[in-house]
């Protein structure tokens, strides 16, 4: 394999342009970065799951750009970014590698390429992970000099989503939904086709297990399906941070962090999955609702905490 070329670079602004760099196995890959000063910092962010671009925008949510919130808001703290489209966005390859080691590696070679970057010469790399993004983040841990987890699973991708849906489901129709979900989940570990639902599953429940089960993804599904985020995070060599809101719907504190992590752990008060100000009660919330609160003109919740973990930073 060819060694990685140095970033191409384009500038757009005094302050924000794009790059591009060669991903995983030369997959081209492109991104903006950010520059700020302030904090001895750089950071790398790293989006959800989903054919997401840089500035995280979920095709259901067009009018919602969250990885570009989050760097601007690390920008007002002194900390410059890149944030790149993922490999799988705007691809109509069938053919295209969306492996764990794919889109770890991707995270590997954004790291590697910032290190190259102007704006990043001199400072530590933070890597920030959002979602499915803070596992790829752990998965290249050793790369960064230190970690920021926002919405981290608290749990396996199988228990996590049978926490979320579990929490929806009313009580006379949760046993066959939850059974024809844990059916899925077999099927996937043992290479089996997807159980067919039965008639008192669902339908969204069942497109859920479709989905899991699609060709061009069902390789990185198995291999995160029983992904454990604490032993990760309890092997990272830096400083981690694992932040959650207190409205988050997707993914929320646990009632108990294992003895073996000795990072911090923050709850933003007041905030939904994207960071965003959400005022409703998380109990009167499920994932339809919340979407309300996601869009650009919700401001960002008060991330106060983060900012104080980012200043004591070493």
């Amino acid at each position: 394999m060819l060694p990685p070329a140095p970033p191409a670079q384009v500038q757009t602004s005094p302050q924000a342009r794009e790059v591009a760099f060669p991903g995983f196995n030369q997959l081209p890959l492109k991104g903006t970065v950010l520059s700020a000063q302030g904090l001895p910092w750089f950071a790398v962010l790293v989006a959800d799951s989903g054919p997401l671009d840089r500035d995280w925008v979920h095709p259901a949510l067009p009018g919602s750009h969250p990885g570009r919130t989050l760097a601007q808001w690390l920008a007002d703290q002194g900390v410059g970014s890149l944030r790149f489209d993922k490999r799988l966005f705007g691809s109509r390859d069938s053919s295209l590698d969306t492996s764990l080691d794919a889109q770890a590696g991707d995270v590997g070679a954004a790291l590697a390429a910032a290190r190259d970057l102007p704006e990043a010469k001199g400072r530590k790399l933070l890597l920030v992970g959002h979602g499915e993004g803070a596992l790829l983040a752990l998965l290249e841990a050793s790369k960064a000099d230190a970690l920021l987890l926002l919405a981290m699973p608290p749990q396996s991708m199988a228990h996590s989503l049978a926490a979320q849906i579990r929490t929806q489901l009313p009580p006379a129709t949760a046993a066959p939904n939850m059974d024809f979900l844990e059916a899925v989940f077999q099927a996937i570990r043992n290479r089996r086709p997807c159980p067919a639902p039965g008639p008192e599953v669902y339908p969204a429940l069942a497109r859920l297990g479709s989905s899991l089960m699609a060709p061009e993804t069902l390789d990185f599904v198995r291999a995160t399906l029983d992904l454990d985020p604490w032993a990760l995070a309890s092997r990272a060599p830096g400083p981690v941070a694992l932040v959650w809101g207190d409205r988050d719907v997707n993914a929320w504190k646990p009632a108990a962090v294992p003895p073996s992590f000795r990072g911090t752990v923050l709850e933003i008060p007041g905030a939904n999955h994207l960071f965003k100000r959400e005022d409703r009660p998380r109990q009167e919330l499920d994932g339809g609702s919340a979407l309300a609160r996601y869009g650009d003109d919700v401001p960002l919740a008060d991330l106060g905490p983060v900012s104080q973990w980012l200043r004591r930073l070493p």
